[in-house]
């Protein structure tokens, strides 16, 4: 039986070409996002090859050009079409750390059968640790480097706004932080290099 997720070859190759296809910040974003995963992947007994490749492919809808929930979507299409299974499902999953769609911070663009199928989804799918690890390492990675999950915050909220979802979304977060934390016995931040854990978990 074939893996559901791309080789990385052929991820790495995928990606190159999105690059071309919509050049822009995301590539960068991607690449740290994997390597996150692969880095805090060995530190839970997950698998470091299947984490770093959905990592790398969790934004390739972005290559459809400049689009904003949109490429969640096109990513599931995308994969799909190459039966790309687990590939496909984190292409939306990684958006929806509470799994209900009225907590997205972009745009719906697109029809409202694709809407339609996307909130089923979403409100339906079952999340493995996988999809938890890319939702947590997509708030770690910037497009120049790993970062503090605070910075990553205000860097999309800069962006995007706020919303009544804003904190619960954050929480989210912290949570899945905290989860990924007591199976390694250590913070995360010690698999990425060049950040320290300044967390204000013990502030009054």
């Amino acid at each position: 039986m074939s893996e559901k997720y791309p080789k990385r070859q052929t991820a790495e190759e995928e990606l190159m070409e999105a690059g071309r296809m919509n050049p822009g910040l995301w590539i960068g974003h991607s690449r740290y996002v994997a390597l996150a995963c692969h880095n805090i992947a060995g530190l839970c007994n997950l698998d470091k090859e299947k984490a770093y490749i959905l990592g790398l492919m969790h934004d390739i809808g972005r290559r459809v050009g400049v689009v904003s929930e949109r490429h969640l979507l096109e990513g599931y299409k995308y994969c799909m079409s190459k039966g790309w299974e687990d590939a496909a499902k984190i292409c939306i999953t990684h958006a929806f750390m509470i799994q209900d769609t009225k907590t997205s911070i972009g745009k719906w663009d697109v029809s409202e059968e694709d809407y339609l199928f996307m909130r089923d989804f979403v409100a339906s799918v079952q999340y493995d640790d996988y999809d938890r690890l890319v939702q947590l390492c997509d708030n770690l990675a910037l497009s120049s480097g790993f970062c503090l999950l605070e910075k990553r915050f205000v860097d999309v909220t800069r962006r995007y706004g706020v919303n009544e979802y804003t904190v619960a979304r954050w929480n989210a977060v912290l949570d899945i932080k905290k989860y990924f934390e007591e199976l390694a016995g250590t913070s995360v931040y010690n698999a990425l290099p060049g950040v320290k854990d300044n967390t204000f978990d013990n502030i009054l």
